[in-house]
Formats: C-alpha cells, structure tokens, sequence
C-alpha cells in the first residue's frame, strides 16, 4: 500500500488561490524490469490520482509507465469555503487508497 504526504494551507481567506502539494511514496513498477529470478516483475503503477474538494472534483491525472517513482503533484485551486480536500488514487491492481485535509475559509 502506498501512503502520501500532503500539504494544504490550514487556512485561507475566500476567493484567494492556494497551492496544493501531494506525494504518494510509490515504487511504480514498469513491468519491464527482471527480477532476480529471472521473471519480470509485474507492472504496478498508480493509474489515476484526484482530488476532490468539498466533494467536486478540482484535479485529476491518468498516469502511465513512464512516470517515476513517487509521483509528486502540484496545483492550485481558489479557496471557496472550509471543507476537505481529499485525495484518491488507484493503481494497476485495482487498489484505491485515499487521504485528506481539512481547510478553514474565513
């Protein structure tokens, strides 16, 4: 299982833009690669990351093999009310794992 590391403001005033930083620890496999025992490793990488903020959708990223390891995010959004961010992924198993952070608007 991959775990993140996110960073959103813990506050903001209304209307003003906020940068929203996420980093999911990841080994993203390629399935290219041989393993010591001679077989290729199967492919496991993330294929979808979004962010959803007070439930509508503000970010998305279909990822492919070429990514690297880790894959880091950054992007903006306008603080429009306190709420949630949260942030869901699924990789090439079908696994989807999320995380979260709360925002206060004033």
């Amino acid at each position: 299982m991959a775990r993140a590391l996110v960073n959103v403001p813990k506050e903001a005033r209304q209307g003003e833009i906020v940068e929203i930083r996420a980093m999911i620890a990841h080994p993203m496999e390629t399935g290219y690669r041989v393993g010591t025992n001679g077989t290729k490793i199967p492919r496991d990488i993330i294929r979808r990351f979004a962010c959803t903020y007070n439930g509508e959708e503000v970010f998305r990223a279909d990822l492919h093999p070429a990514v690297s390891a880790n894959p880091f995010f950054a992007f903006t959004l306008v603080a429009l009310a306190s709420g949630t961010i949260e942030f869901t992924w699924t990789d090439d198993a079908g696994r989807t794992q999320t995380a979260s952070a709360v925002i206060t608007v004033s």
